[in-house]
This record gives C-alpha cells, sequence and structure tokens, in this order.
C-alpha cells in the first residue's frame, strides 16, 4: 500500500512522462515496504513525505543536471574529462531513507539498553 500518489509526488517537483508515471507508482510501493520496515508507526504525513522524497530522488530531474539528485559532493573538470559524485545515503536511482527522513519515521539518538532477563526476576 503506497503512502502517496503519482501526482503527489509530481507536485511541487515537475510534471512526469507517461512512462515515468508507471516507473512512480511502483517505486512508492516498495518505498512503502522500506518505510514500513524502519518504522510502521509513523504518522500517515511523514510516510507520504518520505515517500515523495524517496522516489523523486530515484526518478530523478529527468535531464542531465550538473549534480545527481542526492549527491552530497561532486566534481566537473573541462578538456581533463573529469566528473565525480559523493552521494551520503544511496545511489542516484535506488530508494533509501536519508537522515533526516529516518528522523522523520522516528529514530532517535537515545542511548539505553534493554535486558530481557530482567523481566524474568518480577
Amino acid at each position: 500500500m503506497a503512502y502517496a500518489t503519482v501526482a503527489e509526488v509530481a507536485a511541487g517537483f515537475r510534471p512526469l512522462e507517461t512512462d515515468e508515471q508507471s516507473v512512480c507508482t511502483a517505486l512508492l510501493d516498495e518505498a512503502a515496504i522500506i518505510i514500513d520496515d524502519y518504522n510502521s508507526a509513523a504518522t500517515t504525513d511523514n510516510k507520504k513525505l518520505v515517500s515523495c522524497r524517496m522516489v523523486r530522488r530515484a526518478i530523478g530531474s529527468g535531464q542531465a543536471d550538473a549534480f545527481p539528485l542526492g549527491a552530497t559532493q561532486g566534481t566537473v573538470a573541462a578538456l581533463g574529462y573529469s566528473q565525480s559524485w559523493t552521494m551520503s545515503n544511496g545511489s542516484t536511482g535506488e530508494l533509501y531513507l536519508s537522515r533526516m527522513e529516518k528522523t522523520m519515521l522516528g529514530a532517535s539518538n537515545k542511548i539505553g539498553s534493554y535486558s530481557p532477563t530482567e523481566e524474568l526476576t518480577t
């Protein structure tokens, strides 16, 4: 079950071509599985926003951009024909959760421990 629609992905992004719309639908289903595996108890609004962001990264801008969507660093050279990119979480065309999206889905920096044997002592 997808948390967003093709129209929601396109809104604020760019119009999607007909073939991209079918890809978008499939990616939204995959994104929902990844999100539920990470935290199925997250709010519906956050799941929708994270789904849209994941799919937009995977689809890309549809043009030959200077930077691939999701790149954190890049290098371009001229006559030596050099080009390099650093992807922080995943790679272009891949569905992944960024650090901010994990926080939106309920990840926290709490430090703690759990011992299942403590339940046996009560």
